[in-house]
């Protein structure tokens, strides 16, 4: 049997664009991440963004994600925006 078997076959093309923008702002977030210098701090980070998107991977609500990703874009230009300073 599929993984827990939640009828991801049935995806609505508005989930499928959600989907497709979540992964892209996953994807982002990790190329950010591989810029910031410090080891440490890049694997907290790495988990903590793995963890992030885990943990809302069964959101179904439209709106919740919409503003979940919203919320990833800013936290992506708060991290490129911090990197920026600390190489200028």
């Amino acid at each position: 049997a599929l993984s827990g078997g939640s009828g991801q076959t049935s995806l609505s093309p508005c989930q499928f664009l959600r989907r497709q923008q979540v992964l892209q702002l996953y994807r982002k977030i990790l190329r950010a991440i591989r810029e910031v210098p410090a080891e440490q701090d890049r694997r907290y980070l790495k988990d903590w963004a793995r963890e992030e998107f885990r943990r809302n991977k069964d959101a179904t609500e439209e709106d919740a994600i919409r503003m979940m990703i919203t919320q990833g874009n800013m936290q992506l230009q708060e991290l490129q925006r911090t990197l920026k300073l600390a190489k200028s």
